[in-house]
């Protein structure tokens, strides 16, 4: 229980905890979550999305009436829309990537699995991703969900974070460190 209140904290955590205990209510966890990752994946490929969801500038009407439309055409209905739609209403569509995450935490919790973010300089191969998770797996004993984003500030690398757990083993964080070692031996 203590690690799912962690899981949940802030709004996105209770957007998100409602949204699981709506649909685990109505037996529909696993079509909810894969709605939600194709709406995810949605905005991860499409810059005017991106731009819809993230940015301030639109209002609650141009939102929720782009939204509705894309849903639509999409096929993404049921909880995963509803959630979408009052996020948008509600004026918290720039949260709806931190609500679909904490979501798949809640899913992989419930799964038995460890939820991990994997953050790399580039996109990650699908042979890489395999093995990363494989290596995860193995050393925290457990079976592993992996979310990716890159982030090409971090240059090389990789960031991962689990739990509470952050590792951070990026180019950009070893050369800081060495330039701050730098300084001091001079």
């Amino acid at each position: 229980m203590a690690h799912q209140q962690q899981i949940v904290a802030g709004v996105a955590g209770r957007y998100a905890l409602a949204l699981y205990e709506l649909a685990k209510e109505a037996q529909a966890v696993e079509e909810t979550g894969a709605l939600l990752e194709q709406f995810q994946a949605l905005i991860e490929t499409s810059e005017d999305l991106a731009r819809l969801v993230r940015s301030p500038v639109y209002s609650v009407e141009e939102q929720v009436g782009a939204l509705k439309a894309l849903l639509e055409a999409m096929g993404i209905g049921g909880f995963a829309a509803n959630l979408i739609l009052l996020a948008a209403k509600n004026r918290r569509l720039a949260k709806i990537e931190e609500i679909i995450q904490t979501y798949r935490k809640l899913l992989a919790e419930e799964r038995g699995e460890i939820a991990a973010d994997v953050i790399s300089a580039e996109q990650l191969s699908a042979a890489q991703l395999e093995i990363l998770k494989g290596e995860i797996a193995a050393t925290l004993g457990q079976n592993v969900q992996i979310t990716t984003h890159t982030d090409p500030e971090i240059l090389g690398g990789l960031i991962l974070k689990y739990r509470s757990k952050m590792i951070d083993d990026s180019l950009k964080t070893k050369l800081q460190n060495l330039k701050i070692m730098m300084k001091g031996v001079g």
